[in-house]
């Protein structure tokens, strides 16, 4: 390989070992993944949560074993792709070792290591928009009409990820509309690549229309508790802080558009960014959905600031350059990631009140984050469901029903019960709940402050508690594993109707 490659190469692997040293041994996986990997064992072409490349992953993850190393593989992998985009993107403009390393290090040492952290759609969200920015570039560059092409399996792959890569769409319409760029959209090839691009998203176009649109259902609620909990101008002041200690390789980038001549033509990339923002802040979405924007503006940065800094005394800044990015995120990683246990992350958090990093999406401030409360008391639940399931004889059909997503794929997936499934009313679990057997236990897991009436006690020869989580730092802390044995009704009955009901509130 060149020397470029083998730099490369290094810079992938620091990229992926970086993912496991900033995660400490005491905290579990996301509630977040637990859902993503339940549906690698119901394969479909949509959920009410996400479209479906996540669980194509999370396939992948199953049959390489289905433990916590691969979950935390995939999101590593695609932030190195990710990285891989950018740096092909410099090379292909003719750029140097110093362009190339300035833009990888900014990479990695940002707030990309955040996201990369967890198994959500939002690693190859990023990868998507990336390599669809590429394509864009490698055409107006080339003027090869197969990158509209590329762009469109992008765009299409892109929206099996998540639909919110339609923003970016936007955004590129209205930043090609604005400068002379617009040209592109008289090539019938763009067409073309569209239509691609509408052929990889068909069939969750078709999975939503036979489901009644059940991502409307999902944006309702997100809106309804969530977003209304975001502040417009807190959107657009928390974009500079994802990439605090490389942020003047994107303005570099940006300034590059309009002083540089052969940059002049990607103009429209400035125009697509300021659109794209605009939209996300009118729409009250949360901060991190931008990220994917900005990793492209790299490549311009890096290249115009390695011109720059080429000659004179200016080049004693380089070493500078690199090792601000490194520094500035040393500085803050104890702030932004779980590197250390919990009772340590308070005494951090307790120091810096007004930075507001512990402010949940309900509005409320917390002692730890939301995402690393997510991360805690699984493990503890999933053994009192399985202390739980033992004490039922061995032939009698039971199910474990939960109050949410997240203690549900938890169980699942921490579970030492061979063919022990917890199911949920929540999210996607609707549809997966088996009712073929008639039901003759339940075991209920309950948040704390959802206790179990006395009318499902009633329904059941025995009740027993068996505990709840103890660990005072997870968000589920309190939640309670309740046993109910012999049941002396229909229990099947009682869930089919309420299925329908959350069915019928789905569709409504």
């Amino acid at each position: 390989m060149s020397r470029n490659n083998w730099y490369l190469v290094g810079f992938v692997l620091i990229k992926i070992l970086l993912q496991y040293l900033l995660i400490d041994s005491s905290y579990e996986l996301h509630r977040d993944e637990f859902l993503h990997l339940d549906q690698a064992h119901h394969l479909d072409w949509g959920y009410i949560s996400v479209p479906p490349v996540t669980s194509w992953f999370s396939y992948l993850i199953y049959l390489l074993g289905y433990t916590e190393f691969w979950v935390k593989f995939i999101p590593a992998l695609l932030g190195a792709l990710t990285i891989v985009i950018v740096w092909k993107t410099i090379e292909s403009f003719g750029g140097n070792l110093f362009a190339l390393s300035l833009a990888a290090i900014g990479l990695i040492f940002s707030a990309l290591p955040r996201l990369n952290l967890l198994f959500q759609p939002n690693s190859f969200d990023i990868l998507a928009w990336t390599f669809i920015l590429y394509a864009l570039i490698n055409f107006f560059k080339t003027e090869k009409t197969s990158w509209l092409y590329w762009m469109g399996v992008g765009f299409g792959f892109g929206f099996l990820n998540k639909y919110n890569v339609a923003f970016l769409a936007i955004g590129l319409f209205i930043g090609l509309l604005l400068t002379p760029e617009r040209k592109i959209f008289k090539n019938p090839h763009l067409y073309g690549g569209l239509g691609v691009a509408t052929l990889i998203a068909l069939p969750n176009l078709w999975w939503q229309w036979t489901n009644d649109f059940p991502v409307i259902w999902h944006m309702r609620m997100l809106s309804r508790y969530q977003l209304v909990n975001i502040n417009r101008l807190d959107f657009l002041t928390d974009q500079p802080t994802f990439f605090i200690g490389s942020i003047f390789i994107i303005i570099a980038g940006l300034i590059s558009f309009f002083t540089q001549p052969h940059f002049k033509k990607y103009k429209f990339l400035f125009f697509t960014l300021i659109a794209t923002l605009t939209v996300f802040t009118y729409f009250r979405a949360k901060a991190y959905y931008a990220i994917g924007l900005y990793p492209i503006y790299f490549s311009f940065g890096a290249i115009y600031l390695s011109q720059l800094l080429k000659d004179g005394k200016k080049r004693y800044l380089k070493p500078l350059a690199l090792i601000l990015p490194i520094g500035v995120f040393t500085a803050i990683a104890p702030l932004i990631f779980p590197i250390s246990n919990p009772k340590n992350l308070k005494s951090v958090y307790e120091r810096y009140p007004d930075l507001g990093l512990t402010r949940w999406e309900d509005g409320k401030t917390y002692d730890i984050p939301q995402d690393f409360a997510d991360m805690l008391g699984w493990k503890e639940l999933a053994e009192k469901v399985d202390l739980a399931y033992s004490k039922i004889p061995n032939d009698e059909y039971t199910v474990i029903i939960c109050d949410n997503y997240g203690q549900a794929g938890a169980i699942n997936f921490y579970t030492k019960t061979k063919g022990l499934q917890a199911v949920t009313m929540n999210a996607d679990y609707v549809n997966w709940i088996d009712l073929s057997k008639p039901i003759k236990n339940v075991i209920l897991v309950r948040e704390s402050d959802d206790n179990v009436s006395e009318r499902e006690v009633s329904l059941f020869e025995k009740s027993e508690h068996i505990g709840s989580i103890t660990n005072p730092n997870a968000r589920e802390f309190g939640t309670l594993v309740h046993l109910l044995i012999g049941a002396k009704t229909d229990v099947n009955e009682i869930l089919a109707d309420e299925i329908q009901e959350k069915k019928a509130e789905l569709r409504q």
